[in-house]
């Protein structure tokens, strides 16, 4: 039994490894949109799984080597364009993927036990490439750690300029699917082509994307001199995690019946939003926004081919001073989020596309809060042919907030989101007392 949540450290018995493709792949460069190659994503999403049997590694290096072939963008390189060098692109070279292999002395039940909430000690558990910046990392780095009395955690790092949410969850599922029935072909067959993303010559930009801003992100608001971003990067943080049971959520969308019908992700997405809000205790005439992941495969025109898996998604954005926030209804905060999904229409993706080609444009994220929902994903369905996992989630925690599946628990989700130490329970408090007991004051919250 583990002492403490710290988790302890790994033995490698041999040098990571490089998996290519087992086979030849084109070689090519591989153009990204503007979409992928945002300055906000470039980062890897870095996934966490708990498995209650090992796989063999071998079989495991096999089979990727296998799945490289249909995704050999991932065993490829990125680079800067040789014309424009803030753009980015792949070198498909079939370099390969990082794949290490690690022995932990800590049990599948040692793990359970410390699996809300990530610490600092998780990252032990995927191995870091020395690098000197991040176009050096791989696009793959993977790690399979065996533990004691069997069970396995596999961590895996994928740039976020290659894939979103929905082509990460398309590409493990095809690598479990070539381990588990290696003589049967792929469900989904990857579409690597992004030119169908490419702006229009000249740039249109005829709507509003009041989620973006020419100010970089490390500037204030020039009316009250804050940034939330600067903010919370600049405090101690530690993880919040709340799990909302189906029941707990409908009584959140009760709230808004029968006037007003919400999906799940509305109702706890505007309640997360004026829980974050209430408790960091922003000035009533500050502007905050709620920006949030809109899948657009299905909003162009045309739509995207099924298996496109790079990033299919623009940022919606709702926005609200403060005040409006604090003192209207849950009701209202939904409302707001439904206006945001349904701003996100062809027209406005391709000025969002347009937009990006100008350089100096970033993501706002200096007064927003971000919610990314991994919970429809089928990230917590992954099976290399032992069993589903016992747990499913990032590798860390940050000030992005993160909407999760939990494992068995059918619409059942866990919300995810680091923030300063000394306020961390008011949030988780603020966050389990539904909407009438917070639209009636905080009398009761310490």
């Amino acid at each position: 039994m583990l002492k403490s949540c710290e988790l302890p450290d790994c033995f490698y018995s041999n040098e990571p490894a490089l998996v290519r493709p087992n086979s030849p792949t084109p070689n090519h460069t591989l153009y990204l949109s503007n979409l992928d190659d945002q300055k906000f994503l470039r980062f890897s999403i870095k996934y966490l799984y708990l498995f209650s049997k090992s796989i063999n590694t071998e079989t495991l290096k096999c089979s990727l080597s296998r799945v490289l072939v249909e995704y050999y963008p991932l065993a490829g390189r990125l680079k800067t364009s040789t014309e424009n060098d803030q753009k980015l692109q792949v070198d498909c070279n079939g370099e390969g993927a990082v794949f290490a292999e690690a022995f932990m002395d800590l049990t599948v039940e040692d793990f359970l036990q410390v699996s809300k909430k990530p610490n600092k000690s998780w990252r032990k558990l995927l191995y870091k490439v020395e690098a000197q910046g991040f176009l050096d990392i791989p696009p793959l780095v993977i790690q399979v750690t065996n533990l004691r009395r069997g069970g396995m955690i596999l961590c895996t790092a994928i740039n976020h300029c290659l894939c979103d949410g929905i082509g990460t969850s398309q590409f493990l599922h095809a690598w479990a699917h070539m381990t588990a029935k290696p003589t049967t072909e792929l469900p989904i067959t990857p579409f690597h082509c992004r030119h169908v993303l490419k702006p229009r010559n000249p740039p249109q930009v005829t709507l509003s994307c009041p989620g973006f801003t020419k100010t970089a992100t490390d500037k204030c608001n020039s009316q009250l001199n804050l940034n939330i971003y600067q903010y919370l990067q600049s405090q101690p943080l530690v993880p919040a995690s709340i799990t909302f049971t189906p029941s707990q959520i409908l009584h959140l969308k009760r709230q808004c019946l029968p006037s007003l019908k919400c999906t799940n992700f509305d109702v706890l997405a505007s309640h997360t939003w004026r829980c974050w809000v209430k408790v960091l205790d922003f000035p009533p005439s500050y502007n905050v926004k709620l920006l949030f992941s809109s899948n657009i495969r299905k909003k162009l025109k045309p739509e995207l081919s099924q298996g496109y898996y790079g990033n299919g998604f623009v940022l919606a954005c709702a926005e609200a001073t403060v005040k409006e926030l604090d003192t209207t209804n849950l009701h209202a905060g939904v409302k707001l989020v439904q206006c945001a999904k349904s701003a996100t229409t062809h027209d406005y993706v391709k000025s969002i596309i347009d937009l990006l080609e100008d350089k100096t444009v970033n993501t706002d994220l200096s007064t927003s809060l971000v919610i990314s929902q991994w919970s429809k994903l089928g990230l917590e369905e992954l099976d290399f042919g032992e069993g589903k996992p016992l747990h499913m989630g990032p590798l860390t925690s940050d000030i992005y907030c993160l909407f999760l599946p939990l494992i068995g628990e059918f619409d059942a989700v866990r919300v995810l989101v680091s923030m300063p130490e000394n306020i961390v329970d008011k949030f988780e408090y603020y966050m389990t007392q539904f909407p009438e007991i917070m639209e009636n004051g905080d009398a009761n919250s310490e």
